[in-house]
């Protein structure tokens, strides 16, 4: 878990309104909630798309949260597959992949509409905060990372020894 997801947990244990207030934060752009500023400036340590970053996984984190946290977080793309597997719905690709190209404009709508159908699935918050502070990142290593999640995840839930191999297994040696 990471320091500042830690922090929140523990701010969260002393008073329960850090949740309400975080949740609420979301209503606005990453980092102009005032009432917020409390909970994430200790670890906002610079302006700039790492604060509004910062923000926004508090606000996904806070409305996400569950006190039953016996399970290990998945990464986003883990999650994602296992809720489309779970739901037999195949709209859920396509959300997803919207999500990967979103911008840094787009990204906070994008992953707030992406974690809300999530509500089920355990998310590792610590990674999804790593992963959001390298969102624009020329090789695009988040967006690449969750997809190699996500089709992974799929492909071993879906797969059964009597599956038909998959293009890029048949043309392997």
């Amino acid at each position: 878990m990471s320091a500042f997801i830690e922090w929140l947990e523990s701010l969260n244990k002393k008073d329960t309104k850090v949740r309400a207030v975080l949740r609420r934060s979301l209503a606005f752009e990453p980092g102009s909630f005032p009432a917020a500023f409390p909970y994430v400036e200790p670890f906002a340590k610079s302006d700039g798309h790492s604060r509004e970053m910062h923000y926004l996984l508090a606000g996904l984190w806070a409305s996400h949260w569950r006190a039953e946290r016996g399970e290990k977080g998945l990464s986003l793309g883990e999650a994602a597959a296992r809720h489309q597997i779970a739901s037999g719905s195949n709209s859920l690709e396509s959300r997803f992949i919207v999500l990967l190209d979103a911008d840094s404009d787009q990204l906070p709508h994008r992953l707030r509409q992406m974690v809300a159908l999530l509500k089920e699935q355990p998310l590792d918050f610590g990674a999804m905060l790593e992963g959001l502070l390298q969102w624009n990142h020329l090789n695009k290593r988040t967006q690449n990372q969750w997809a190699r999640d996500f089709y992974r995840a799929l492909e071993s839930e879906t797969s059964t020894p009597n599956s038909k191999p998959s293009p890029a297994q048949e043309t392997q040696p």
